[in-house]
């Protein structure tokens, strides 16, 4: 798939007329005739050529006069895989607007983030996505309203507010200009299995949506085998953790389905769903495109069996950066049991307190500045990597050093290199699975250099570094492909 997909005319007819659900989010479909803009996987009969034009992104479409579709709900494609393959200002700033920096700080603190000024950021993101950051963010509080009436049962000033809207009338009239339907009749028009399923505690249950395929068993028995007690845990075939967000703190279960992920969540604070959502999503890689990683990685004859015994699996990455970089540090050196160990204790000492009448779940991971103010002496790991894990944290709590969605992925690579104690196997799998990096390797990992051995790859770094250069720009997929051939727990979906 190319950058700009919905300048290809002739391409996007194809897509279209084939209903192909791989092309959902990549790009939408406007219908001249009707004004309504569609996913490119419609059910309905395709419009004719001469009366469609393409956008690349929902708001796009609304801010060219086109409603959503009431059948496709365009609104709810998966997010384009681009902004997690890209590392570039566009993109960037598109994760950043996911997270709802727009929502908390406007666009000068989205510039801000990004190092840039506000025209230099409008300028871009009109230039490629048809729209500007506050269009953009107005889309996503639009779909995050719809999910909100078609799934809940909260009152519409609640909805509203949670959205990220202003006031109840803002609210009101986007719903109708976007959905051309008023929120009450939204509501009133919900299919059965959308109903509020009374869920206990005031608990949101959503839909996450992704593209097929998925394979779960990597992704969650990941999340499963290295959780830290207290704060995640496997329970009724959930994988359920704490959060900690921008206006409070919450729970979240998460269960994989055959055509959606079941989400559950907890919030102290409503405003804070939509970011809530956005990082669920990120954590499960649910915006990847599965079907362009693994036709790449066909390519080598000795990863494509295991591409074929199980294809679709994502790269499990994390809901925090700064909680994932810790970890990955108390990990060096020791197995996922003693890692496990190490955190735990942090979290005693260290977290938050929550209540989690559902399940075991006891502390949200501690703040970095928490942490910086730990003594390093009750830390017990060898001194050096206390060095490591106590300089780490100084940099992240003083903002010397940042992990979030908006980070250059290259520059903080460099960055983490440059601190004691880092070598390569901890920046890249920071880079991997905190900095949502595709192309992230690590052929220096043991369990890596084992299954290259096995399968008849090159086994020591440097040649299977250059063997691996033939699987860019999906290089942490083939990660996935090849741990997946151990018997670690890490691999299995936990029953």
């Amino acid at each position: 798939m190319q950058t700009g997909m919905h300048t290809d005319t002739e391409g996007c007819v194809r897509a279209v007329r084939s209903k192909d659900a791989r092309f959902d989010g990549w790009f939408f479909t406007a219908v001249l005739t009707t004004r309504i803009y569609c996913r490119p996987s419609c059910p309905v009969v395709p419009p004719k050529p001469e009366n469609m034009t393409f956008y690349p992104s929902a708001a796009a479409c609304q801010q060219a006069g086109f409603r959503a579709c009431k059948r496709c709900r365009p609104d709810t494609s998966p997010g384009s895989p681009e902004w997690n393959q890209r590392a570039d200002l566009t993109a960037r700033a598109m994760r950043l607007i996911a997270d709802g920096v727009v929502d908390r700080e406007g666009v000068p603190g989205l510039a801000a983030r990004l190092g840039y000024s506000t025209r230099q950021i409008e300028r871009q993101l009109l230039a490629e996505l048809g729209a500007g950051p506050l269009a953009l963010a107005r889309a996503q509080r639009a779909q995050t309203a719809r999910l909100l009436i078609e799934t809940t049962p909260l009152p519409m000033a609640d909805i509203a507010f949670a959205a990220g809207f202003s006031s109840v009338r803002t609210f009101n009239d986007t719903v109708r200009e976007v959905f051309a339907l008023a929120p009450s009749e939204l509501r009133a028009r919900r299919a059965p299995k959308d109903a509020p399923a009374g869920a206990p505690g005031g608990a949101l249950s959503l839909r996450l949506p992704f593209r097929a395929p998925l394979n779960p068993d990597n992704l969650f028995g990941h999340l499963a085998a290295t959780a830290v007690p207290g704060v995640e845990e496997w329970r009724d075939g959930a994988y359920r953790r704490t959060l900690r967000l921008p206006y409070g703190r919450g729970v979240v279960a998460l269960t994989p389905t055959p055509d959606h992920i079941a989400c559950r969540l907890t919030l102290s604070d409503l405003r804070d769903l939509t970011v809530a959502i956005s990082r669920c999503r990120r954590l499960l890689d649910l915006d990847a495109d599965p079907v362009a990683v693994d036709d790449q990685l066909r390519t080598d004859p000795l990863l494509a069996p295991l591409v074929d015994k199980a294809p679709g699996r994502r790269v499990p990455r994390t809901v925090d950066e700064a909680e994932f970089a810790v970890r990955a540090v108390l990990g060096q050196q020791v197995s996922t049991a003693a890692a496990r160990t190490h955190a735990a204790r942090l979290v005693t000492a260290h977290g938050d307190p929550v209540e989690d009448p559902e399940g075991g779940l006891t502390h949200i991971f501690p703040s970095t500045e928490a942490l910086a103010e730990v003594d390093p002496e009750s830390l017990a790991m060898p001194r050096t990597r206390r060095t490591t894990l106590t300089t780490l944290v100084r940099h992240l709590a003083d903002g010397s050093l940042s992990l979030g969605v908006e980070t250059d992925r290259a520059d903080t690579r460099a960055r983490l290199l440059a601190l004691p104690g880092f070598g390569p196997w901890t920046a890249d799998v920071i880079a991997m699975r905190a900095l949502g990096d595709p192309d992230a390797f690590l052929p220096t990992d043991l369990g890596i250099r084992r299954a290259a051995r096995d399968l008849g790859l090159p086994s020591t770094p440097a040649a299977l570094t250059a063997r691996a250069a033939a699987w860019r720009p999906w290089r942490a997929y083939a990660v996935q492909y090849l741990w997946a051939t151990d018997s670690h727990p890490i691999n299995f979906l936990p029953v």
